[in-house]
């Protein structure tokens, strides 16, 4: 497979230095030169899959002949085979996509995980060291540590914006140790984003440590959220004379892309809408056509706080190549208020105990589903992950799972520093 970078089409490189670069050349993001499009009939038989086999098929048709068959299943087995997404229907025509019933809880360990064995295996063959550098609006951090923990020649440092994520996020990668480093930084996640791109960028610390990154940015993270797409087809096959409504609550955008590259594939999604909390500029974008990042704020959806998207400009990519009109897209903004009000609604309704993100998700869904439609939220995290809000809202007391009942005994090691990148320049050439 070959990719270009985004923002200098003159750098192409293959699947296997995508994964190793992470980033470009003027931090541009890697997109695949070819999509592979599939008949209606091939979809057919890979919903007739199992998740795993299906999934190693669809990577190996993303990824081509660089890397055998037999290393691409080896790398999906390892990473998906302790958990599956699940559907829970709320109705007969709502249903949620849970995506965090893995290790951290989070979406992100699908994607995190595949990476983490894709980078292994080709360090082996290298016989190279990586430093991943990453940064975390929330969920990312504790995928990407879990995923990669103990794993050798591979250093992972990871940046958060300090007092902006839950505790339990937290704890669940600062508290690992060994080959993980983490960082908070005083500011906000955009500040973190920034310094994990000067970084990318500059010459001295290329000398010192070969970098990466394991946000949705890397390119074999997105290919394996592509996955789980299909999954959505293979669980409600009952259902598949519906037209799929996808309701994906946004942050970096890796989803939506991965989603967009599902349906470029063939995949029958018959609408994606892109929803956000006040952090808007996407929506207002669509709406008005006008460029207009505010300053990131705060809300309890913190792993969408988050003003300007890395993944956007695959976004547009997709809809340029395949031409099709973005203002096809749905999307939308949730205020805190409506927020609340959702996950109370979905307790009260259903029983269904929600936290923020999905919430959101919800609430775009409902404001824009027809009758004829079958309309699909994504459960990206665990309540447990927001459990202050959610009791609070709700009033209830809620069971925390096995992972993270040790979590509060655990010794938190984290670095605090001010959102300067000489400061963690110093810190990277030296871990």
């Amino acid at each position: 497979m070959k990719l270009y970078n985004l923002k200098d089409k003159n750098e192409i490189v293959n699947f296997s230095n995508a994964v190793k670069l992470g980033l470009g050349s003027k931090q541009g993001l890697f997109f695949p030169e070819k999509l592979p499009i599939l008949s209606q009939e091939k979809i057919t038989k890979l919903l007739k899959k199992k998740f795993i086999p299906r999934s190693q098929k669809i990577l190996s048709l993303l990824i081509g002949n660089e890397i055998q068959k037999k290393n691409i299943y080896s790398s999906v087995k390892s990473a998906f085979s302790s958990y599956k997404p699940k559907i829970y229907n709320l109705k007969k025509n709502i249903s949620c996509f849970e995506l965090f019933h893995g290790p951290t809880l989070a979406f992100k360990d699908y994607g995190a995980k595949f990476m983490a064995q894709i980078l292994s295996l080709l360090n082996k063959k290298n016989k190279k060291s990586t430093t991943i550098l990453t940064a975390t609006s929330g969920d990312t951090g504790a995928a990407v540590a879990h995923a990669f923990y103990k794993i050798k020649n591979i250093k992972v440092i990871i940046l958060y914006p300090k007092g902006k994520i839950s505790d339990i996020q937290r704890k669940l990668f600062s508290t690992l140790g060994k080959n993980i480093t983490t960082i908070a930084i005083d500011g906000s996640f955009d500040d973190c984003q920034e310094l994990v791109k000067k970084s990318f960028n500059d010459q001295e610390i290329k000398k010192y440590t070969q970098l990466n990154s394991a946000n949705s940015i890397n390119i074999s993270r997105l290919f394996a959220q592509i996955c789980y797409f299909f999954e959505i087809f293979h669980l409600i096959h009952k259902n598949s004379e519906k037209k799929i409504v996808i309701s994906i609550p946004c942050g970096n955008f890796g989803n939506l892309t991965a989603a967009l590259l599902a349906k470029s594939m063939g995949l029958k999604i018959k609408k994606l809408i892109l929803s956000t909390n006040s952090n808007d500029t996407i929506p207002r974008f669509l709406k008005t056509g006008i460029w207009n990042p505010f300053p990131t704020i705060s809300t309890i959806s913190n792993a969408m706080d988050i003003s300007k998207p890395n993944n956007w400009t695959r976004v547009q990519e997709i809809f340029k190549r395949k031409k099709w009109n973005i203002k096809d897209l749905g999307y939308g903004s949730v205020s805190e208020k409506e927020t609340r009000k959702k996950i109370q609604e979905l307790f009260k309704k259903y029983k269904y105990i929600s936290e923020p993100h999905s919430s959101i998700a919800y609430t775009l869904l409902k404001r824009k589903l027809k009758k004829e439609e079958h309309g699909i939220f994504l459960g990206t995290a665990h309540p447990i992950k927001f459990k202050n809000t959610v009791e609070e809202v709700l009033k209830i007391k809620l069971k925390k799972p096995d992972i993270i009942s040790n979590l509060s005994n655990l010794k938190e090691l984290c670095h605090n520093i001010k959102p300067n990148f000489n400061t963690l320049k110093k810190i990277l050439i030296n871990t």
